[in-house]
């Protein structure tokens, strides 16, 4: 007999959706985007601590050591410290964000429904889905100069080919990141945990090999590059706010992953193993290799693929770059694929499924490259490099999503109370309505600060701290608004328990 009413079931705490005709027939639903069953969330606290090792060693995370001490005046002590206590500040809405995830096994765009509307998630689901594309084009020019100096070293005239051979590396390594998250969960979950050992071992090795060519009683030494006899605070916490801001998308689409975990006990844990001492010791080789490099190579070079492709030893290069390859795979396929591919299907569940998602990031991100891959290719002149600008862009776009983090935290721990009726997210009967217009107004008057704060250069400190600023104030008007404006209903209805018969819910 078929069901036709959708049913939530506890079990042991994981609720389940019992899924009916009502939502499988719904145009909000489709198999990508369904709760995962209790069986499916299956990584324990080390899978999240490798995927948390898998997405934080990589190029950009070694380079953020010399983005604060050449961008935000600190000091190299100053600098390591601020990204360790950022990424532990940003571990509150990481948590906080994954317990909808762990509980219901909803991914972010359906957890979104309920603070913004039916309809209304997409925008922030897109705003979300465009940073994520972004990053995927930036981490995929990486990943790309990786295998073209692999290639360089194993196939002979390979290095001729010049910017072509990055470009044809950059389509190699973006389709390898496609496939893993075609694949599914599980590949991912394969990958990170494989990924995470050897990077960290990786890590180690270069270090040793550093450490003895530079002194880091120096390099700790050395004065900040702000002007003399300023105040440290204000550079700090704007260095601190960038730091935060690194990782601002991830602490929005946390539940793409925690819907896959265990336990609640298992995504906090597993987090707090992963994430803190991962970046700050990946952040701080950066620093040591780049001191380094003098000795090294001759030359002070930043980026490790180029100061690793400058050895004298092909099979240390060769050992070197697969690692690269693998380090920018298992952080571009979580941090910058899952969530466009999951905001995507959002849009028409039923047109968009998980394949054509995938697609529809690939293809953005090119865009967002073209014109970088133009002119590695030669077709158009050398001009400025957009890569660089991107990685800029990105960095101070995700500082406006501060607000949706806040949002999110207070519509599910203070408006709903920790439940959804998770049935109800899936179709349009207006449970909860198309457009939520209290997460509107929680999510558009920060934004509108923080453009006339950059735009005018009044209340630039609104700008400067934005993640903080955005997120507590989107948190505050959220919570004000819905008080007021509230057409939703406060909690949803409880599951039955497992043992219970499925019955009609009231």
């Amino acid at each position: 007999m078929t069901k036709t009413t959708s049913q939530m079931v506890d079990r042991a705490g994981l609720i389940e959706l019992d899924v009916g005709d009502d939502v499988r027939t719904s145009s909000r639903f489709n198999e990508d985007i369904a709760p995962t069953q209790a069986s499916e969330r299956t990584w324990s606290k080390w899978n999240v601590a490798a995927l948390w090792v898998g997405m934080s060693i990589c190029v950009p995370t070694y380079t953020l050591g010399g983005v604060l001490t050449a961008y935000f005046g600190l000091s190299v002590g100053e600098a390591l410290f601020a990204i360790l206590l950022a990424n532990l500040i940003v571990l509150i809405p990481l948590t906080l964000n994954a317990f909808p995830g762990t509980k219901f096994g909803i991914p972010f765009p359906v957890v979104l429904r309920s603070s913004f509307g039916i309809f209304g998630s997409n925008v922030p689901c897109l705003i979300r889905a465009l940073v994520g594309c972004g990053w995927f084009g930036v981490q995929t020019m990486f990943g790309g100069l990786a295998i073209h100096l692999l290639l360089a070293e194993l196939v002979p005239g390979w290095e001729s080919l010049g910017g072509v051979g990055e470009v044809i590396g950059f389509f190699t390594f973006g389709a390898m990141n496609l496939y893993v998250v075609i694949r599914g969960a599980e590949s991912i979950k394969w990958l990170e945990t494989l990924a995470a050992p050897l990077l960290l071992a990786v890590g180690v090795g270069l270090m040793v090999w550093a450490w003895p060519h530079m002194s880091m009683t120096e390099l700790l030494a050395q004065p900040p590059s702000r002007p003399e006899g300023a105040s440290v605070y204000g550079y700090f916490f704007a260095g601190l706010t960038a730091m935060v801001g690194f990782w601002a998308t991830l602490s929005l689409n946390i539940p793409d992953f925690s819907r896959f975990a265990k336990s609640q006990k298992d995504q906090i844990v597993g987090q707090v193993m992963g994430l803190p001492l991962t970046m700050f010791f990946f952040a701080a080789l950066g620093v040591v290799m780049t001191a380094a490099s003098e000795s090294l190579v001759g030359q002070t070079i930043a980026d490790p693929v180029n100061l690793i492709g400058m050895i004298n030893s092909p099979f240390w290069v060769v050992l070197a770059m697969i690692m690269i390859i693998i380090a920018t795979l298992s952080t571009n396929t979580a941090a910058n694929i899952v969530s466009p591919t999951n905001d995507f299907q959002n849009i028409a569940p039923k047109w968009i499924n998980q394949t054509r998602g995938v697609l529809l990031t690939g293809a953005v991100g090119v865009l967002l490259m073209a014109y970088d891959l133009l002119q590695k290719a030669g077709i158009i002149p050398p001009g400025v490099s957009l890569e660089q600008m991107y990685s800029n862009w990105l960095l101070g776009y995700s500082s406006l999503l501060g607000p949706i983090a806040g949002i999110m935290a207070v519509d599910y721990f203070l408006i709903k109370k920790q439940r959804l009726d998770v049935p109800s997210l899936y179709m349009d009967n207006h449970a909860y309505p198309a457009v939520n217009i209290a997460g509107f107004i929680a999510f558009g008057i920060p934004v509108a600060l923080t453009i006339i704060s950059l735009t005018t250069g009044t209340m630039y400190w609104f700008y400067d701290f934005g993640w903080f600023t955005g997120s507590a104030l989107g948190a505050i008007i959220y919570y004000i608004a819905s008080q007021l404006l509230s057409t939703a209903p406060t909690v949803g209805p409880a599951p039955m328990t497992e043992r219970e018969p499925t019955e009609q819910p009231h």
